[in-house]
């Protein structure tokens, strides 16, 4: 009997002013010990460096250039582009280890039901330095567990089916943060998923990352969960854990917002950085402002006063 052949995997990697990692990204896919056909496909989202140039310089990686219209739709880009029947979006500073193309596509195999299957990642500095610790251990992944809280640190230890992909309509451009939240929360709805729980990327840890914009991620978290509120009405199991969900992301960035807004005032700078900051947890945490954050940011402006 003939052995049927490994199907072709496609990395797509959209960068935007990151051209001096972007090498390091694309020789982590090129290092894949794997007997699948690998596609890389850069997208130049109208980055101002020399992305396109860096991509050039690896035989058989195909780069796109568009203006610049976003992380969304720069993947969404490589989407259309890619012929891969499975998918995994590495961003241009992270990496991937050697195993993790091989390791996602076994656990398809074991798992051919599943809209995507999913690792962990190591911490890494910006300098490409170890962090003494990796990823906390999920448990499993379900649409429940995400719907309480997200376990998948970003879209590189997820590995996609492409027809699933596709048939969810990519990644939702409208969004400006939790885009990748988003699309793991609609894949699961419909498709049982899968965690294997190996480390197969090395993820960058910057101090300016989307991930530390807390009134970003919060404004952008909830709109995420909001979006699955019709989904859950009915199912006990789905309502309690987007509940939860609901408060973890309130308390988790909103206690962090309040504690940027304390230390803009008492330094007595970046009012206007506080105001907004205060205006997204009026909107998104107002319990929280009205339980004991009106009181802490008191005795700050208190303190600062005197």
């Amino acid at each position: 009997m003939k052995k049927e052949q490994t199907p072709p995997v496609s990395v797509i990697i959209p960068c935007y002013k990151q051209a001096h990692l972007l090498g390091e990204a694309i020789e982590s896919v090129l290092a894949q010990q794997t007997q699948a056909q690998v596609e890389v496909i850069v997208v130049d989202d109208g980055s101002p460096d020399n992305t396109a140039e860096v991509a050039a310089r690896y035989a058989g990686v195909k780069c796109v250039r568009q203006d610049n219209q976003g992380l969304s739709a720069a993947r969404n880009t490589g989407l259309r582009e890619s012929t891969g029947h499975f998918l995994v979006f590495l961003d241009s500073d992270d990496k991937l280890l050697p195993q993790a193309i091989e390791t996602g596509l076994r656990s398809f195999e074991s798992h051919p039901e599943c809209g995507f299957v999913c690792g962990h990642a190591a911490f890494i500095t910006s300098d490409g330095k170890p962090f003494p610790y990796t990823q906390r251990p999920c448990t499993s992944v379900s649409y429940a567990s995400l719907l309480e809280r997200n376990e998948i640190v970003s879209p590189m230890v997820v590995m996609f089916r492409r027809a699933v992909i596709e048939g969810v309509s990519g990644f939702a451009v409208s969004l400006k943060g939790a885009e990748d939240y988003d699309m793991y929360l609609r894949i699961a709805r419909l498709f049982p998923v899968y965690c294997h729980h190996e480390v197969i990327s090395e993820y960058r840890q910057h101090p300016s990352s989307m991930s530390q914009n807390y009134a970003l991620m919060l404004r952008s978290t909830l709109t995420v969960l909001n979006r699955q509120r019709t989904f859950v009405k009915g199912n006990h199991e789905h309502e309690a854990a987007y509940r939860r969900g609901l408060k973890f992301y309130q308390e988790f960035y909103g206690e962090r917002i309040v504690n940027q807004v304390r230390e803009h005032l008492r330094r007595g700078d970046g009012w206007q950085q506080a105001l907004n900051e205060l205006g997204v947890l009026l909107r998104y945490y107002p319990q929280g402002v009205a339980a004991n954050i009106g009181r802490k940011l008191r005795i700050t402006v208190a303190g600062a006063a005197r």
